[in-house]
């Protein structure tokens, strides 16, 4: 049996549509393991895979809210200094070291997302292992020169240390080497990539695989009754720290019933104003479209979502591959958007009702990617030789 061994880290936009490429594997066969956070293990196992945690549930807490402390810092020592806090070497290490004891020559494919890869090309490359990079959004390809620039100048010590670990020299091209993969799958549809900047034709295009794949459970009765908004700022902590105040004020001003989720409580107001309602979680695919818009960060997750559900969107767009997926929904006429520094009250108030004064732009075509992603994956497998012939 051919398996392949995932490596993703992040936030359930990242996670779940591994998932569900993963279990796309396993109906066709296959077997997938999934390294990610232990946050996640319910999610892994209920979809038939299995699961190898990368860290513990207080260690991914930490991590999130370490990385939210540096958001802003154009300091690129931060960026060394969140590693070392936040023990990702030891991880880095870790899953070399994993990928390297569960590798069977010649049935094995390595998998990583864009801001996982680099362990998936230390051991692929250690043990002459076929690798896939996934991207999740547009921006991850663009920006990919970037992390490379930035791996050298502040993580190379470390990433030669684990090279040296699994028998390998230094990098020599910073780039190249982040490029090294065998195959580059994108995770999103080609009218989406066409919306600004397409990326680069070596880019295998899978369509969006929806991040509430693995939703499970109902909405509340009557929970959409009169068409509220949906307000959310995803499921990590990556964002601005005034990002729910003006969110909820401008909410207020509107006067628009609300449905704000918010898996950390802390990050919101203790009082909320009439009318908006605060959840940790709900089942996106159930009550989006019957939503009267979603207001949310740009996060490629809820924006496959919310464009599978043709509402209206506003978007504040902030850090990350944000404005970019905020600027080719904008371009597709399917979002007004705001970026961080025209965050105020009356502008984000202006900009909903702006929204709401105009008809829903209908589903788009979004055809889900994840048997897609499948079998572009399973072209990474080693071919057998014809000797006949």
């Amino acid at each position: 049996m051919t398996q392949f061994l995932f490596v993703v880290h992040g936030t359930d936009g990242d996670v779940h549509p591994v998932v569900r490429i993963g279990h796309a594997l396993h109906t066709r066969g296959h077997r997938a393991v999934i390294l990610t956070h232990e946050y996640y293990r319910t999610t892994v196992t209920a979809a038939g895979l299995d699961f190898v945690p990368i860290d513990t549930v207080d260690e991914y807490e930490a991590h999130l809210a370490d990385a939210a402390r540096q958001h802003h810092s154009t300091d690129i020592r931060d960026f060394r200094h969140h590693y070392d806090r936040t023990g990702l070497f030891t991880q880095l290490r870790y899953e070399v070291a994993e990928l390297t004891r569960r590798h069977e020559p010649h049935h094995t494919v390595l998998v990583g997302t864009a801001l996982a890869i680099h362990s998936v090309l230390i051991a692929a490359e250690a043990l002459h292992a076929p690798a896939v990079c996934l991207f999740h959004s547009p921006w991850q390809v663009g920006h990919l020169p970037k992390v490379a620039w930035l791996y050298e100048q502040v993580l190379a010590d470390r990433i030669t240390t684990a090279r040296a670990d699994a028998g390998l020299p230094p990098v020599g091209d910073w780039t190249r080497w982040m490029w090294s993969a065998d195959r580059h799958i994108g995770l999103w549809p080609t009218w989406f990539d066409h919306a600004t900047h397409p990326a680069p034709d070596h880019i295998q295009l899978a369509g969006f695989v929806l991040a509430d794949g693995t939703a499970t459970g109902r909405p509340p009765p009557g929970l959409t009754d009169g068409a509220p908004l949906l307000v959310t700022g995803g499921t990590g902590r990556l964002l601005d720290r005034d990002y729910y105040d003006h969110l909820i004020a401008a909410l207020a001003d509107v006067g628009h019933p609300a449905l704000l989720v918010a898996r950390h409580r802390d990050l919101i107001p203790a009082t909320l104003p009439p009318g908006i309602r605060w959840y940790p979680r709900l089942p996106f695919p159930q009550i989006a479209p019957h939503t009267a818009a979603v207001i949310h960060h740009g996060g490629i997750g809820t924006t496959a979502r919310a464009l599978a559900a043709g509402t209206r969107q506003v978007v504040l767009a902030d850090g990350l591959d944000r404005p970019d997926n905020a600027a080719r929904l904008a371009a597709l006429g399917h979002a007004r958007w705001l970026p961080r520094e025209q965050w105020t009250t009356t502008a984000i108030a202006t900009a909903i009702r702006d929204v709401l004064s105009r008809p829903a732009p209908g589903p788009a075509d979004v055809t889900d990617g994840a048997t897609t992603a499948a079998v572009q994956i399973e072209a990474a497998l080693p071919q057998p030789v014809n000797h006949h012939g």
